[in-house]
């Protein structure tokens, strides 16, 4: 079932919140799709878009992009401070015995490992365009003791980017902003198979080192 089918009640729902409450709504729900992926700020924000073009509950452009940037930083430090916190090894066993409720596995943080070794403190910039590592790829940042001050930058540029991008979309489109959906569905199949390959890169380069620390 692709994103666009399955997350329609959740959009529904969202677009209630933001509705109801304004930017406070927006900041909530966007510091919830941070903290519970399934929640899709593709879903969230070019419906915000929508209602800046509509000029319904004073929101703007630029109110969308900050508040929604707000919002996500929150997010993200929640699991920057579990990594940093908790570590590793128990953090996965979180996910282990509570990652369901979150729809989240430890093949998910196994892949936000990854890109965050593959690609260093970049990916806390760039990863927050890609679904579900954008959330998990703060804990390893807090396992590595990240510089939080550099941390909150990365993040506070990368959402905002992508908080813009998808709220243009959205008062591009008006009362089309959905379709912002179908093309993020084909988005994710490309970024699956991207995740898939720098997960295998990732367990390789492991097993390499441990067989070089044998000898």
């Amino acid at each position: 079932m692709g994103l666009s089918h399955l997350l329609d009640g959740v959009a529904m729902w969202a677009q209630d919140i933001i509705r109801a409450m304004g930017y406070l709504g927006l900041a909530f729900v966007m510091f919830l799709e941070n903290v519970f992926p399934p929640i899709p700020s593709e879903a969230v924000l070019p419906m915000a878009g929508w209602l800046a073009f509509e000029k319904e509950g004073n929101f703007t452009l630029w109110g969308v992009t900050l508040v929604g940037a707000i919002g996500s930083i929150a997010g993200a430090l929640v699991f920057y401070g579990l990594g940093y916190w908790f570590g590793e090894e128990r953090v996965r066993e979180l996910l282990r015995r509570y990652g369901k409720w979150l729809l989240l596995t430890e093949a998910d943080f196994d892949t936000a490992l990854a890109w965050f070794e593959r690609y260093g403190e970049l990916v806390i910039f760039f990863g927050r365009m890609v679904p579900i590592v954008r959330s998990l790829v703060s804990i390893p940042a807090g396992i590595a003791s990240m510089n939080l001050g550099l941390f909150n930058i990365y993040t506070a540029i990368g959402t905002a980017l992508w908080s813009f991008l998808l709220a243009l979309a959205g008062y591009i489109l008006g009362q089309n902003w959905g379709l912002v959906l179908e093309w993020i569905d084909k988005y994710e199949k490309v970024v699956l198979v991207l995740g898939v390959g720098v997960v295998i890169f990732f367990v390789v380069s492991r097993l390499r080192q441990r067989q070089k620390n044998k000898v």
